[in-house]
């Protein structure tokens, strides 16, 4: 029951601070990506207090035996660039650039109600339906 009520709080400040820095709204993705018009710096400002804040927090959190909530870390163990991690990246850039949204985003703005929000949250749902059946067969 902790895990879950961590990950609801975790989500919902998630959510609010996705929301609260205006990271919801395509609009903010697609005038940061049009570099030579009227570019907007905000994903970046948001990005870089993100990266201000995990970076410390790592080292922070990583430094004791075990985490709060499990019995140890599960962090990724490959290195390895290769082609479905590459393909994923291409496909999720493009995504975000012609939609303006990613999951965090989307998820989030769903309580604006918005249709293209709701579409952009079925087509996510969609494609990693289609992605686990891709990788259940090779």
């Amino acid at each position: 029951m902790k895990k879950i009520f961590a990950a609801l709080v975790s989500g919902v400040l998630f959510g609010v601070g996705l929301a609260w820095s205006g990271m919801t709204d395509p609009g903010r993705v697609a005038g940061f990506l049009d570099l030579a018009g009227a570019w907007d710096p905000t994903l970046a400002l948001v990005m870089g207090a993100a990266l201000a804040v995990t970076a410390p927090a790592f080292r922070l959190i990583l430094g004791r035996s075990q985490p709060l909530l499990d019995v140890r870390f599960r962090l990724p163990t490959t290195t390895v660039l290769d082609r479905p991690l590459l393909a994923g990246a291409a496909i999720f850039g493009v995504g975000w650039g012609l939609a303006g949204l990613c999951p965090g985003p989307a998820l989030a703005g769903l309580v604006t109600g918005s249709p293209l929000v709701l579409l952009f949250v079925v087509a996510m749902i969609a494609g990693q339906w289609l992605a686990a059946r891709v990788t259940k067969r090779t």
